[in-house]
């Protein structure tokens, strides 16, 4: 992990721009703490300079919490390379959508399998990185998209005690199968209207999960469209697991 620039925001939250390897990230630390800060892992679509601004006033309402907060580019995100099969598999989606077709479980696996096989070590790899740094320290949270990667991530990574994921992505049918495998604390966050989001699929994923500690909160309303108390919720539900 290299650091390429820090600045100070508001409330004294430091910001630091990364890289590990040739994947970008940002790291967002309270101003002053007496001791290691718990992480909070913060996923996204891909885009991490077009997501930015909402990454960032995500991470800068963790960090008032008292945790630290960090993100990195997804496999073909931003600047990174394109990954050809899912951008194939892209175009197909987008064609099916035009056209009012299903969207076939051979799209939808063409398009998230490669993106969760590559962004899974990726995020492993941060999380070796950041969990040295002296200011961090552990439990480790993860909190947003895409569902799939957080899945994995849940059924693969010891380190993370809690996730709050965001419902609204395509789900392959075997991430199902790994959600039975997932057991630690889970709130999931679905937006009811979201047009790109198949709620009936978000549901069924939520009852696949294997937790005994799981909670739906589901707002009406766009992908755009979350409530601003989702954000006190996601830091009451990290506080209780990370803290």
């Amino acid at each position: 992990m290299r650091f390429t620039s820090e600045q100070r925001l508001d409330g004294g939250v430091l910001e630091r721009e990364f890289t590990l390897g040739e994947i970008p990230g940002i790291l967002w630390t309270p101003g002053s703490a007496s001791a290691p800060a718990p992480l909070i892992l913060v996923g996204h679509p891909g885009g991490l300079r077009r997501m930015y601004p909402r990454l960032a006033a995500r991470a800068r309402h963790s960090v008032a919490e008292g945790f630290a907060a960090a993100t990195i580019e997804l496999p073909g995100g931003g600047d990174r390379p394109r990954l050809a099969a899912a951008e194939e598999a892209r175009a197909d989606l987008l064609r099916a959508l035009a056209a009012g077709e299903p969207v076939s479980g051979e799209i939808v696996d063409r398009l998230v399998l490669p993106l969760v096989e590559q962004a899974v070590p990726e995020w492993r790899a941060a999380l070796d990185a950041l969990l040295a740094l002296p200011e961090i320290g552990g439990p480790v949270g993860f909190s947003g998209g895409v569902i799939s990667i957080g899945v994995r991530l849940a059924v693969v990574e010891p380190r993370i005690a809690a996730a709050l994921l965001f419902a609204g992505s395509f789900v392959p049918a075997g991430v199902f199968e790994e959600a039975r495998q997932v057991t630690i604390p889970l709130q999931v966050l679905l937006q009811w209207d979201d047009e790109g989001n198949d709620r009936q699929a978000a549901l069924d994923l939520f009852d696949a999960f294997g937790s005994s500690e799981k909670t739906l909160h589901a707002n009406m309303g766009g992908y755009t469209g979350v409530p601003h108390f989702e954000w006190e919720a996601g830091d009451r539900f990290f506080a209780r697991h990370l803290k």
